[in-house]
Protein backbone atom coordinates (compact mmCIF):
# COMPACT_ATOMS: atom_id res chain seq x y z
CA UNK A 1 0.00 0.00 0.00
CA UNK A 2 2.84 2.46 1.19
CA UNK A 3 4.82 1.80 -2.85
CA UNK A 4 1.53 2.77 -4.91
CA UNK A 5 0.79 5.90 -2.09
CA UNK A 6 4.35 6.99 -3.20
CA UNK A 7 4.40 6.44 -6.61
CA UNK A 8 1.37 8.28 -7.26
CA UNK A 9 3.16 11.12 -5.23
CA UNK A 10 5.91 10.86 -7.36
CA UNK A 11 3.51 10.85 -10.22
CA UNK A 12 1.72 13.61 -9.32
CA UNK A 13 4.65 16.00 -8.17
CA UNK A 14 6.61 15.20 -11.61
CA UNK A 15 3.57 16.03 -13.28
CA UNK A 16 3.21 19.16 -11.91
CA UNK A 17 7.01 20.00 -12.18
CA UNK A 18 6.64 19.69 -16.13
CA UNK A 19 3.44 21.46 -16.10
CA UNK A 20 4.41 24.78 -14.60
CA UNK A 21 7.81 24.55 -16.20
CA UNK A 22 5.58 24.19 -19.67
CA UNK A 23 3.49 27.02 -18.59
CA UNK A 24 6.82 28.90 -17.45
CA UNK A 25 8.34 28.55 -20.85
CA UNK A 26 5.91 28.41 -23.39
CA UNK A 27 2.83 30.94 -22.07
CA UNK A 28 4.26 33.26 -20.13
CA UNK A 29 7.91 32.80 -21.88
CA UNK A 30 9.64 34.04 -18.63
CA UNK A 31 13.25 33.29 -20.88
CA UNK A 32 12.26 36.45 -23.15
CA UNK A 33 10.18 38.20 -19.97
CA UNK A 34 13.20 37.75 -17.07
CA UNK A 35 11.08 38.66 -14.23
CA UNK A 36 7.84 38.91 -13.12
CA UNK A 37 6.42 40.80 -9.89
CA UNK A 38 4.29 38.96 -7.76
CA UNK A 39 2.37 38.45 -4.22
CA UNK A 40 3.71 40.76 -1.72
CA UNK A 41 2.05 40.06 2.19
CA UNK A 42 4.22 42.80 4.05
CA UNK A 43 7.88 42.33 3.46
CA UNK A 44 7.07 38.74 2.11
CA UNK A 45 6.94 38.19 -2.09
CA UNK A 46 7.06 35.90 -4.55
CA UNK A 47 8.25 36.73 -8.00
CA UNK A 48 9.34 34.95 -10.68
CA UNK A 49 12.58 35.23 -12.22
CA UNK A 50 14.16 32.91 -14.68
CA UNK A 51 17.52 31.03 -13.64
CA UNK A 52 19.07 28.15 -15.42
CA UNK A 53 20.63 25.94 -12.62
CA UNK A 54 23.67 23.98 -14.64
CA UNK A 55 24.80 22.54 -10.71
CA UNK A 56 22.81 21.20 -8.10
CA UNK A 57 21.47 23.02 -4.84
CA UNK A 58 22.41 26.58 -4.88
CA UNK A 59 24.34 26.78 -8.26
CA UNK A 60 27.06 23.94 -6.48
CA UNK A 61 28.84 21.95 -9.14
CA UNK A 62 27.69 23.93 -12.17
CA UNK A 63 29.73 23.74 -14.48
CA UNK A 64 29.86 24.31 -18.67
CA UNK A 65 31.12 21.29 -19.99
CA UNK A 66 29.77 18.86 -22.49
CA UNK A 67 29.49 16.46 -20.29
CA UNK A 68 28.12 18.41 -16.42
CA UNK A 69 24.58 17.70 -17.25
CA UNK A 70 24.78 14.21 -18.11
CA UNK A 71 26.82 13.45 -15.34
CA UNK A 72 24.52 15.21 -12.65
CA UNK A 73 21.22 13.49 -14.12
CA UNK A 74 22.88 9.89 -13.97
CA UNK A 75 23.63 10.79 -10.71
CA UNK A 76 20.18 12.08 -9.68
CA UNK A 77 18.56 9.10 -11.59
CA UNK A 78 21.13 6.91 -9.52
CA UNK A 79 19.25 8.26 -6.54
CA UNK A 80 15.93 7.86 -7.36
CA UNK A 81 16.36 4.90 -8.16
CA UNK A 82 18.13 4.36 -4.86
CA UNK A 83 14.98 5.71 -2.87
CA UNK A 84 12.63 3.39 -4.98
CA UNK A 85 14.16 0.72 -3.29
CA UNK A 86 13.71 2.28 0.09
CA UNK A 87 9.90 3.44 -0.96
CA UNK A 88 9.45 -0.51 -1.77
CA UNK A 89 10.15 -0.77 1.83
CA UNK A 90 8.27 2.21 3.49
CA UNK A 91 6.94 1.20 7.01
CA UNK A 92 4.63 4.39 7.19
CA UNK A 93 2.50 6.42 4.41
CA UNK A 94 4.22 9.33 6.01
CA UNK A 95 7.68 8.14 4.89
CA UNK A 96 6.24 6.76 1.41
CA UNK A 97 4.99 9.94 0.61
CA UNK A 98 8.62 12.16 1.69
CA UNK A 99 10.29 9.45 -0.77
CA UNK A 100 7.80 10.12 -3.55
CA UNK A 101 7.84 13.62 -3.13
CA UNK A 102 12.15 13.01 -3.18
CA UNK A 103 11.72 10.73 -6.84
CA UNK A 104 9.15 12.65 -8.41
CA UNK A 105 11.10 15.83 -7.98
CA UNK A 106 14.58 14.09 -8.95
CA UNK A 107 12.90 12.82 -11.84
CA UNK A 108 11.57 16.27 -12.56
CA UNK A 109 15.04 17.93 -12.54
CA UNK A 110 16.82 15.13 -14.24
CA UNK A 111 13.97 15.33 -17.54
CA UNK A 112 15.14 19.32 -17.55
CA UNK A 113 18.46 18.19 -17.50
CA UNK A 114 18.19 16.18 -20.36
CA UNK A 115 15.75 17.99 -22.46
CA UNK A 116 17.66 21.71 -21.89
CA UNK A 117 21.13 20.98 -20.41
CA UNK A 118 20.24 22.63 -17.40
CA UNK A 119 16.63 22.51 -14.66
CA UNK A 120 14.50 25.45 -14.88
CA UNK A 121 14.44 27.74 -11.43
CA UNK A 122 11.72 30.34 -11.58
CA UNK A 123 10.20 31.00 -8.40
CA UNK A 124 12.15 33.59 -6.29
CA UNK A 125 10.95 33.91 -1.94
CA UNK A 126 12.05 36.65 -0.66
CA UNK A 127 11.65 38.79 2.72
CA UNK A 128 13.23 41.97 3.93
CA UNK A 129 15.21 42.53 1.11
CA UNK A 130 16.77 39.25 1.21
CA UNK A 131 16.37 36.44 -1.36
CA UNK A 132 16.15 32.67 -1.52
CA UNK A 133 17.56 30.76 -3.48
CA UNK A 134 15.53 31.05 -7.14
CA UNK A 135 13.55 27.10 -7.09
CA UNK A 136 10.54 25.02 -8.89
CA UNK A 137 8.33 22.53 -7.85
CA UNK A 138 10.59 19.74 -8.18
CA UNK A 139 12.99 21.37 -5.51
CA UNK A 140 10.35 22.28 -3.38
CA UNK A 141 9.01 18.63 -3.04
CA UNK A 142 12.65 17.07 -2.84
CA UNK A 143 13.17 19.84 0.00
CA UNK A 144 9.75 19.32 2.05
CA UNK A 145 10.74 15.33 1.46
CA UNK A 146 13.96 15.27 3.27
CA UNK A 147 12.25 17.76 5.70
CA UNK A 148 9.90 14.54 6.56
CA UNK A 149 12.02 12.01 6.46
CA UNK A 150 14.87 13.60 8.95
CA UNK A 151 11.52 14.62 10.83
CA UNK A 152 10.37 10.78 10.75
CA UNK A 153 14.06 9.17 11.56
CA UNK A 154 14.36 11.68 14.73
CA UNK A 155 11.36 11.68 16.45
CA UNK A 156 9.22 8.16 15.16
CA UNK A 157 9.18 6.30 18.08
CA UNK A 158 10.69 2.70 18.01
CA UNK A 159 8.29 -0.56 17.95
CA UNK A 160 7.84 -1.74 20.69
CA UNK A 161 9.67 -5.52 21.34
CA UNK A 162 7.11 -8.55 22.51
CA UNK A 163 7.96 -9.73 25.68
CA UNK A 164 8.20 -13.38 25.38
CA UNK A 165 5.89 -15.45 27.72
Amino acid sequence: MTLRLGLAVAAALFAADQASKWWILEELRLPEVRHVPGLALGPFGLDLSMVWNRGVTFGLLSGEGPWNHLILAMLAAGIAVFLLRWLARAETPAVAVALGAVIGGAIGNVVDRLRFGAVVDFVDAHAWGWHWYVFNIADAGIVCGVAVLIADALFRRAPEAKQAP
